[in-house]
């Protein structure tokens, strides 16, 4: 089997073009500083499965998501695999304390970013106050993410792991796309199972189960919510 291929074109003039202008870390910028911004990276395109950086492999670089969606994870000492969640275009990766990535990305389909080298990105934002301030919004957005992951691997039920899941999923694709009862799902059953601390098999009967009893429907790609009500009640039980 042949490897995925990677390919690379410089960010050029997509800066002023780009789809998430108005979410991603560049939205601080005037239209002076784009220009300056947009000659410093680099457009990365990833085919599915590809991966993006390694876990514990020195930074070199920082990731703005442009198109496509990422698993981020963690390898257990006993090789289990734990997601730690799942970026969107807008998502910022790659900046962290220790000078190492702390988690693995991996494409989950096709995958475009824009690619920043550490060096030249640090020196550019050292005198953009308001780039910073964006940057520490980004970072804030993340930790709480990760504190609502926390909860979600504490003591609660299959069920209510499951649909707080969906509704989670359904809140970050809405600040892309709008709201919508139905939920594209990118990522596959064994992912959000590694996402949620649950076995493959007991994602697929809750889904099953949920759909049994009229919440969701499954559908190609994803679900549809049936009852959002409902799956809000579970979520929040």
């Amino acid at each position: 089997m042949k490897p995925p291929v990677v390919t690379i074109e410089p960010t050029g003039h997509f800066c002023s073009d780009c789809a998430v202008r108005g979410t991603a870390v560049c939205s601080s910028l005037d239209a002076a500083e784009l220009r300056e911004f947009e000659h410093l990276g680099r457009r990365v395109h990833f085919t599915s499965g590809e991966t993006v950086f390694s876990e514990e492999d020195i930074t070199t670089s920082f990731y703005n998501v442009l198109e496509g969606v990422m698993r981020l994870y963690k390898l257990l000492p006993d090789g289990r695999r734990q997601i730690v969640g799942f970026s969107l275009p807008g998502d910022f990766l790659g900046m962290n304390l220790s000078g190492r990535h702390n988690f693995s990305a991996d494409a989950i389909g096709a995958v475009t970013v824009c690619q920043f080298p550490k060096g030249p990105f640090g020196r550019f934002i050292e005198d953009r106050p308001q780039l910073l301030r964006r940057i520490n919004e980004l970072a804030i957005r993340e930790l709480s993410q990760a504190r609502d992951h926390m909860v979600l691997l504490g003591r609660r039920s299959a069920d209510e792991k499951v649909a707080a899941f969906l509704l989670s999923w359904r809140e970050r694709l809405f600040a892309l796309k709008g709201t919508s009862d139905t939920v594209p799902l990118p990522m596959s059953r064994q992912d959000i199972a590694d996402y949620l601390g649950l076995t493959i098999e007991t994602v697929s009967r809750t889904f099953t189960k949920l759909e049994r009893h009229g919440t969701i429907e499954i559908i190609h790609g994803g679900i549809s919510l049936l009852d959002p009500a409902r799956v809000e009640a579970l979520a929040v039980a």
